[in-house]
């Protein structure tokens, strides 16, 4: 087979991402953000909007990445490829949901948290390494779903 350009990895990760189960993450991490700012508010301490937005948006984006490599075998032919494309590269595949996490973090460390472009952009990096470590895990232990030839 030949090699991959990177180019067509993001496409393979795309296409896998295409049936990811956006309501259901969009649901969990916005769950996951209004209990943790809730917390805050109960517990000692000042509530943490940027903590509670920031781990909403890495819940909503392993919901949504994990979902859609889950069923391997659900989709048209094309998505089931690139499911199967997934599973077998787990790492590869983490790293989009992972660049989709430090994306989504960035604004708001930087406009709520007011951290500086550099202070925000580390921290941003930081969720989203720790994304792309997660759901690399999960795919990798979810690997056997991946059989047949894509």
């Amino acid at each position: 087979m030949n090699e991959l350009t990177r180019r067509d990895e993001m496409s393979l990760a795309g296409a896998a991402l295409r049936g990811a189960p956006w309501k259901a993450a969009a649901v969990s991490g916005g769950a996951v953000a209004g209990t943790s700012f809730l917390m805050g508010l109960v517990l000692p301490g000042p509530p943490d909007l940027t903590w509670a937005l920031c781990l909403g948006i890495s819940v909503f984006t392993l919901v949504a990445a994990i979902g859609a490599i889950s069923k391997p075998d659900q989709g048209d032919r094309v998505t089931q490829q690139a499911r199967r494309w997934s599973l077998r590269h787990p790492w590869r595949f983490a790293l989009y949901p992972g660049v989709g996490t430090a994306v989504l973090m960035y604004p708001v460390q930087l406009v709520i948290d007011r951290e500086g472009v550099f202070g925000a952009a580390w921290d941003a990096l930081w969720g989203g390494a720790l994304v792309y470590l997660v759901t690399g895990l999960l795919a990798l232990t979810m690997r056997g779903r991946a059989r047949g030839n894509g």
